[in-house]
């Protein structure tokens, strides 16, 4: 199968918008490797072991997409970052419900001590990650999308601009920014429990 262009997406995305549920059937097997490739990049952060595999991270993306019905699509960009947004609600609701607490269970804190290091790392605790990205979104809505698009959609400085309608150079702005506040807030966390 050759790749669908991006505009090949965003027409399918405009026509399922629209009602016509043929468009998912053929959306679908268009943007498949691209979430799944999404998927995989959640799951390497995860711990070892994890129960949850890329291909059921997917397929639960796929669920709750399809139930999706009054979205106005803009564009693919616009997908893969609400894609992406629902694939970090999944892990974070599953690590919640195996009471993987904020400081406990298996996980761990881990500073963000060179900007997006604590991403990259496996022990990440996702549930502390996820309430300081809330906080953050509570305090500045635009950087906390930032960092959902950026880090967990793997959506370009470009691409996230479209989608927020803002200039490259805000959005890069902003990830700095976020990143900043983001290793502030992690750090904070790790010293607590003295």
């Amino acid at each position: 199968m050759t790749a669908a262009s991006p505009q090949d997406v965003t027409q399918l995305l405009m026509a399922w918008s629209n009602g016509e549920q043929d468009a998912l059937e053929h959306l679908i097997p268009l943007v498949y490797n691209e979430l799944h490739r999404l998927a995989h990049r959640y799951m390497e952060r995860e711990r070892p072991g994890h129960t949850l595999q890329s291909t059921a991270l997917v397929h639960e993306a796929y669920q709750r997409l399809i139930n999706f019905k009054d979205v106005s699509w803009q564009n693919r960009a616009h997908f893969f970052a609400v894609s992406a947004q629902l694939m970090r609600r999944i892990l974070v609701d599953y690590a919640r419900s195996r009471r993987y607490s904020k400081r406990g269970g298996e996980w761990r804190q881990v500073p963000l001590n060179e900007a997006v290091a604590v991403f990259r790392d496996r022990q990440t605790d996702i549930v502390a990650l996820d309430d300081a990205l809330r906080t953050l979104a509570g305090i500045d809505p635009r950087k906390g999308r930032v960092v959902e698009m950026r880090f967990f959609g793997g959506l370009s400085i470009k691409e996230t601009a479209e989608v927020l309608k803002v200039s490259p150079d805000t959005v890069l702005r902003d990830w700095r920014l976020a990143k900043v506040w983001l290793l502030r807030e992690l750090s904070q966390g790790t010293g607590d429990e003295d």
